[in-house]
């Protein structure tokens, strides 16, 4: 009894000594790592690592950058069973606990005395937060004793709601998902709080291990966590039996969403991407910016359709290239031919197809997803063989004459029909500004992002033709000329010997004679073009053309410059026609309206000059508002009776602009306005080439512009310029361009400038002070 006594006084002296050991050694450790551990305070302002987004003006995401998805949201927002789900996953007691669950901690500490490595942490959701926010993933004990220091801190900082959105913000959970709304999209294409229990269940399992229990990747081993993430839910009381019957007895759905782009403006989202990562580097994809561009969603929608068929158009007109591959299909299965199709893109929805039947007046071809179209007669008389950009083949008269099985194809639904198709070679552009503000509202750089990066819009450096002589007329009616002005369509006689040998002819090879300068731009006179800028001067018109915003340093010093010889981008070409189109003022392209950080607060906002009387930024008059006006009522006459005329199917009496060919077809423009939108569209070979005999301006690339306009303009008001005061009319002589006699057959009204108003019998010339009317011819 004596030696019991003895025994258990010894023992309680030396668990006694044991526990102030343990407290001295606790001490002593957290003296040692306390001093070394961070700020938890920090906490309070974190900014999770979030993607670039960039909006249209109306809201529509057009794109995501970034690696890491996520979309941070307060404690309010999650849903409470989806709290119930990840505390029956890794800590049923948090409400309850000061940060540490010491019987886990104590298995922890049992696993190392015993193999020398920790297997289960015994972690709470603060020790998580701990780890994920200041501490390596090592399995030490420093980095456990320090954990827990910091989960103590952390309690004491921050309230039970805050560590839980820290924590369902952070965690990663598969698939580039972080965050508990990251991973809803991306398993169920859902918010959070719309998720059943079942789906709350699965994603509450993925912390533990996001790849073992990922239910797409391992489907069986996610619904065998998320059963007993529920069966423990039911018995911690957190659902109902009925509740959790139903949740377990519900089938995986979980599949892989992708980011649901809602507007195609692909070459948009990489300027912005470029613009962004200049000022911001690498911090732009993660630093949770929202940008919201000036691209109008309906804009742009009908920029991407008008220049994918025009260009699809383009292809038509010059025949049938023939098939991308040819395979023996003759012994395959099914699954072998959609094998083939497997790694096929479809680009701007021409999509690959293979043909597996050839009737007499049809053909069936395979899609992607396994399903056969039958592509009739209507969508295949089209295709004549493709010989040169200026010929074609005979018809076909049968579907043998344009495939066989086995052929590899493209394919394109109207939205009336299939028909056979095929990636064009010919590119183009087509960009739309606001011309009173220079925002810009639409752009496609290309045919297809996805086939070729490259950004016609802004990076095509092309000679603009005659797209570019409103420019030279601009000049002339600001240096003497009115719209009545004759000038003599005749052959140039070169003194010049920077110009020697050059003949240059207008596209009929024709001559008029004296014309009336209006008739001279409405009908694309090269020869009146270069007669305008060799009477002003070419010193004079490069410097007049810089206020424009062209380079003056790469416009050309002679008199190729009156015909488009520049290089000029269709964003600059856009550019100077938005300063005609506003009355005469200059204003910058821009295409960032305003930039938000993750918390929704402005760190910038556009303030580029606009056209306005009392704002802060007014856009410089570049031009007298009086001869920009007389323009204006020239250009409308290129598409009332000029090389435009088909634009008159519009049905618009504001409209104005002007065709553009350069040698050789190998350019196509048109650039065209009203009050509120100009826009220019471009079509060509990346590397210039014959686009073909028959291809201009008005054929190739107004189209494109038209099928623009009518979707942007649609349910609009005429918005004309306005007349300026000091414009009058007067009746001359369409011939002569006198002022007419009373009583005159073949006259004309025109505008003029009040002060160049010509006297009755009087020419209109206008030609310049100190020069004669011959200087001109």
């Amino acid at each position: 009894m004596r030696a019991l006594k003895i025994f258990l006084r010894l023992g309680i002296a030396l668990a006694f000594i044991g526990i102030i050991g343990a407290a001295a050694l606790g001490v002593g450790l957290y003296y040692h790592f306390s001093p070394k551990l961070p700020d938890v305070e920090t906490l309070k302002d974190v900014k999770f690592q979030t993607p670039l987004k960039v909006l249209s003006s109306d809201g529509k995401l057009i794109a995501e950058f970034g690696e890491k998805k996520r979309i941070p949201v307060n404690f309010e927002e999650i849903p409470p069973n989806f709290v119930y789900a990840l505390r029956a996953a890794e800590d049923s007691r948090f409400f309850e606990h000061f940060g540490i669950d010491v019987i886990g901690l104590a298995r922890a500490a049992v696993q190392l005395a015993s193999s020398g490595q920790i297997k289960s942490g015994g972690s709470t959701i603060t020790m998580q937060v701990a780890k994920n926010f200041f501490l390596t993933r090592e399995r030490t004990f420093e980095r456990k004793f320090s954990e827990i220091l910091l989960s103590l801190k952390i309690e004491q900082s921050l309230s039970k709601e805050e560590i839980m959105e820290l924590y369902v913000n952070k965690i990663y959970l598969g698939h580039r998902s972080y965050g508990i709304q990251a991973a809803a999209n991306t398993y169920y294409g859902k918010n959070i709080d719309e998720l059943s229990i079942a789906q709350l269940a699965m994603i509450a399992g993925l912390p533990k291990a996001p790849s073992a229990y990922n239910p797409i990747t391992n489907p069986t081993r996610a619904l065998e966590r998320r059963n007993w993430i529920l069966g423990r839910m039911q018995s911690l009381n957190f659902i109902s039996s009925s509740e959790y019957e139903s949740a377990v007895n519900t089938p995986v759905t979980a599949k892989y969403h992708t980011t649901d782009i809602e507007l195609y403006a692909p070459y948009i989202a990489e300027m912005v991407r470029g613009e962004l990562f200049e000022h911001y580097g690498e911090e732009l994809y993660s630093d949770g910016f929202t940008v919201h561009t000036t691209v109008d969603s309906r804009m742009q929608e009908a920029a991407n359709t008008a220049l994918r068929n025009g260009l699809l158009s383009y292809v038509k007109r010059h025949g049938y290239r023939g098939p991308e591959k040819q395979f023996d299909i003759s012994q395959l299965s099914l699954t072998e031919k959609l094998q083939l199709l497997k790694d096929e893109t479809a680009f701007a929805q021409v999509e690959p197809a293979l043909v597996i039947a050839v009737d007499e007046k049809s053909l069936i071809v395979l899609r992607k997803d396994g399903s056969e179209i039958t592509i009739d007669w209507e969508g295949l008389a089209w295709a004549k063989p493709f010989k040169t950009v200026n010929y074609t083949g005979a018809a076909p008269k049968k579907a043998s004459d344009i495939a066989k099985v086995g052929d590899l194809v493209r394919i394109f639904n109207t939205g009336e029909h299939w028909e056979l198709s095929q990636v064009p070679k010919v590119q183009g552009a087509l960009v739309a500004l606001n011309p009173q503000t220079g925002a810009v509202e639409s752009l496609a750089g290309g045919f297809s992002f996805t086939h070729n990066k490259f950004n016609r819009a802004t990076q095509a450096l092309r000679q603009p033709g005659s797209n570019f002589k409103p420019f030279i007329y601009a000049a002339a009616l600001e240096n003497g000329f009115t719209p009545a002005t004759i000038v003599n369509d005749a052959p140039i006689v070169q003194n010049d010997s920077l110009d020697e040998g050059w003949r240059p002819e207008n596209s009929n090879r024709k001559f008029a004679g004296p014309t009336r300068l209006r008739v001279g731009l409405y009908k694309s006179r090269n020869l009146v073009s270069i007669r305008v800028l060799r009477s002003l001067g070419i010193s004079k018109g490069i410097d007049y053309l810089a206020r424009f915003g062209f380079n003056k340093d790469t416009l050309p010093s002679n008199l190729s410059l009156s015909l488009g010889s520049a290089d000029v981008t269709p964003m600059e070409l856009a550019t100077g026609y938005a300063a005609l189109a506003n009355g005469g003022y200059r204003v910058a392209p821009f295409f960032i309206d305003r930039i938000e950080d993750q918390d929704g607060n402005i760190v910038f906002e556009n303030s580029a000059p606009m056209v306005c009387s009392e704002c802060d930024h007014p856009a410089p008059r570049i031009m007298d508002k009086r001869a920009n006006y007389l323009l204006y009522s020239m250009l409308q006459d290129v598409i009332r009776k000029g090389t435009a005329t088909r634009a008159r199917a519009l049905k618009r009496n504001d409209l104005a602009g002007k065709t553009g060919t350069t040698n050789e077809q190998k350019d196509a423009w048109f650039s065209g306005y009203n009050a509120n939108i100009v826009a220019t569209a471009w079509v060509g070979y990346d590397q210039p080439a014959p686009l073909g005999r028959r291809e201009y301006g008005g054929t190739a690339a107004l189209p494109i512009w038209i099928d623009f306009m009518r979707t942007a303009l649609a349910d609009t008001p005429e918005s004309p310029l306005p007349v300026p005061a000091g414009i009058v009319q007067a009746r001359i002589d369409a011939q002569t361009g006198l002022r007419a006699q009373p009583g005159q057959g073949n006259t004309i009204f025109e505008y003029f400038k009040a002060e160049q108003l010509p006297r009755q019998g009087y020419s209109a010339t206008g030609a310049p002070p100190g020069q004669s009317a011959e200087d001109i011819f």
